[in-house]
């Protein structure tokens, strides 16, 4: 039987408050036991402590205590015992939890503020973008450069992989744009740039998809290349369609000299480009993904509105559909030309 210290609680006054309440059964008594549970909790006492100092006390108070009473006190001892050992267990790995959730949360902060881009103002193009992550880390990115004459510079990427990792990743990625000059800024050639960066710096178990696009609105040209990212749409306001944007392109990270054809659209008044990560073409109703067509139906009610209220009302929609738990993380950008 295990023996106490009885400089952290006094056994008799426990002994007297239990033979009180067993000749009585009043409320003084449980209002003293309550009261001790409180030193007990304060001086660290197991439960296993606290069922042995029970039968103690009551081995003094009842010496004839039948044998079978007794078997089922030392029972309850061996059950609380490892009781104990697997609530100790339990609180460290609460407590490491918690832990982790404090640096996961301080990771998603400095993340924001690595990778914080400001939605550009360029004369005569309307901007909506909305990036958020299903999880505290988010696997996605967008980023705008803003060139000379208002040329735009556009990326959107998705990381194979989550977390701290992910977000890493995308700290390198952002960062390898920056320090480009302007001229070095176009589609194909960043795409080669950042392949380079990526297959030589990342773990191979993790790729990275990416558009890139540049607006110049000098010539209402949009030229663009992929690497193996979600495709997008072209909303051609003169015949009132849509259709996707074809690119071809490997992932970043998987061959080293891997090349990325250029593409080019002419952006006319009233047109719209739709990039997106596949968060967004791949959100679920129940159990079944929804169909890319179905993207199109919900910005279709809301081009009356200013692009950023479209993807906040596209976002909305989803999110309802999912009943507000995202599965992934979910980027939309839109560009429409006003003038």
């Amino acid at each position: 039987m295990l023996t106490l210290d009885v400089a952290k609680i006094d056994i008799n006054s426990y002994r007297d408050l239990l033979k009180k309440y067993i000749d009585h059964q009043d409320e003084s008594s449980l209002y003293g036991a309550e009261q001790m549970s409180k030193a007990f909790i304060k001086n660290h006492i197991l439960p296993d402590e606290i069922v042995s100092l029970h039968i103690q006390s009551l081995m003094e108070l009842y010496p004839s205590l039948s044998q079978d009473i007794q078997n089922s006190m030392r029972f309850l001892l061996e059950t609380m015992i490892y009781y104990g050992l697997a609530h100790q267990e339990y609180q460290a790995l609460r407590e490491n939890q918690l832990a982790l959730r404090s640096e996961i949360s301080l990771a998603a902060n400095v993340q924001t503020t690595l990778l914080k881009t400001d939605k550009p103002d360029i004369e005569g193009l309307d901007i909506g973008v909305i990036s958020m992550p299903a999880h505290q880390m988010n696997g996605d990115y967008y980023h705008f450069i803003k060139g000379k004459q208002d040329s735009l510079g556009i990326a959107v990427a998705d990381v194979v992989g989550k977390g701290i990792p992910a977000a890493l990743c995308m700290s390198m990625i952002k960062y390898s744009m920056d320090i480009l000059e302007e001229e070095a800024m176009m589609p194909a050639k960043i795409l080669k740039y950042l392949n380079r960066v990526v297959e030589r710096n990342v773990d191979a178990s993790m790729f990275i998809t990416m558009f890139y696009a540049q607006y110049t609105p000098t010539d209402n040209l949009l030229r663009y290349a992929s690497a193996g990212h979600e495709p997008g749409f072209f909303y051609c306001a003169q015949t009132d369609t849509f259709s996707e944007i074809e690119t071809k392109g490997l992932v970043l990270g998987v061959l080293p000299d891997s090349a990325y054809p250029s593409y080019e659209q002419k952006i006319n008044k009233g047109d719209m480009i739709i990039l997106l990560t596949d968060g967004v073409t791949e959100c679920r109703r129940g159990n079944e993904f929804i169909k890319r067509e179905e993207v199109l139906d919900v910005i279709k009610q809301y081009m009356h509105l200013p692009a950023q209220d479209i993807v906040n009302h596209v976002y909305k929609y989803f999110e309802r559909l999912q009943d507000f738990q995202l599965r992934d993380d979910f980027t939309l950008v839109i560009l429409r030309r006003e003038v």
